[in-house]
C-alpha cells in the first residue's frame, strides 16, 4: 500500500489524534515486541484504543502479530529501505548538483518516480537575486515537469501506461494532457536524453531535465535545473544547457556503477 493510499486510509479513520497515537505505537515497537496490555501502559492509552489502532495497523502492514505480542511490520521496513536508499542517492548527487549550480547559476535537484508521482529529494538553490521556493520533499504529477518527463520516458510500460492511463490535470495553459500527445513526446525524449518544460507546472517556471541509469540500464532519478522563466534559459543556449544537465547525469550515473 502506497503512502498516499495510507493517508486516505487513516483519513477515513478519524483524524489526526489517530494518526499521533498510531505513531506514538510503532515508536513503541521500532526495537521490541508487545502485546496489547504492555503497549497500552507505554502509550498511556486505554486497551481498547490501542487494539483497534493495532488492528488497523496490522490490515496496513505496518504491524504483524507475533506469538507474544506485536512488532514492526513490513511496510515499515520499505518504508525506511526506500527512505535509506533516498538518502544516499541525495548524498551522492549532491557535488553534482552543485556543479549544476555553478555552471547554470540557477537551482538544481534530483527526483525520482515514487507512487506515480515526481519526489523531490533534494535541491541545491543558486545565489540569484530572485531564489525559487525549495521543493524538497515535495511530490506532483510526472507529465507536467521536465524530471517526470524525462523518468516517464525511461520507465517500464506498466508504469507509464499508470501514469497516462489516470486523469491528468491541467496546471497552465502549457500543460500537456492529451495522452497520444504525451506518448508521441516520450518517445522523443528517450531518444533525446533530455527534455525542457517551459510553464507546464508553474507559469512562470521553466526547467530541463536528465535521467541518471543505474548498471541495468533503468532510470533511476532524474537531474533538474529550474528557473524564473524570464530570465531561465534567457539568452543562453537551451541545449548547451541540457547538455550540461545531461553531463552530471551521465556523470552521477558512472559513480552509482562504480
Amino acid at each position: 500500500m502506497g503512502p498516499s493510499r495510507i493517508v486516505e486510509h487513516w483519513r477515513a479513520m478519524g483524524n489526526v489524534q489517530s494518526v499521533e497515537r498510531a505513531m506514538a505505537i510503532l515508536r513503541c515497537l521500532s526495537n521490541t515486541e508487545a502485546g496489547v496490555s504492555q503497549i497500552a501502559e507505554l502509550v498511556d492509552l486505554p486497551k481498547s484504543t490501542v487494539s483497534r489502532l493495532l488492528a488497523t495497523l496490522n490490515d496496513l502492514g505496518a504491524v504483524s502479530a507475533t506469538d507474544s505480542g506485536f512488532r514492526i511490520g513490513p511496510l515499515m521496513s520499505e518504508i525506511a529501505a526506500a527512505a535509506d536508499q533516498h538518502d544516499g542517492l541525495a548524498t551522492l548527487a549532491a557535488p553534482y548538483l552543485a556543479g549544476l549550480v555553478d555552471a547554470v547559476g540557477e537551482d538544481a535537484g534530483l527526483s525520482v518516480l515514487d507512487n506515480g508521482d515526481t519526489l523531490y529529494l533534494v535541491q541545491i538553490g543558486a545565489s540569484a537575486a530572485v531564489q525559487l521556493r525549495d521543493w524538497t520533499g515535495e511530490r506532483v504529477p510526472p507529465h507536467c515537469v521536465s524530471s517526470g518527463l524525462v523518468l516517464l520516458a525511461h520507465a517500464s510500460d506498466v508504469e507509464r501506461n499508470a501514469a497516462l492511463e489516470a486523469p491528468l490535470a491541467q496546471f497552465t495553459a502549457n500543460t500537456m494532457t492529451a495522452p497520444a500527445k504525451l506518448r508521441r513526446r516520450l518517445t522523443a525524449i528517450a531518444k533525446r536524453g533530455t527534455e525542457w518544460v517551459y510553464g507546464e507546472f508553474v507559469d512562470d517556471i521553466n526547467s530541463v531535465a536528465s535521467p541518471v541509469i543505474d548498471v541495468d540500464g533503468h532510470a533511476i532519478a532524474a537531474l533538474h535545473v529550474h528557473g524564473p522563466s524570464y530570465r531561465f534559459p534567457g539568452e543562453r543556449n537551451p541545449d548547451s544547457i541540457a547538455h550540461a544537465v545531461a553531463t552530471a547525469a551521465r556523470q552521477l550515473s558512472e559513480r552509482l556503477a562504480r
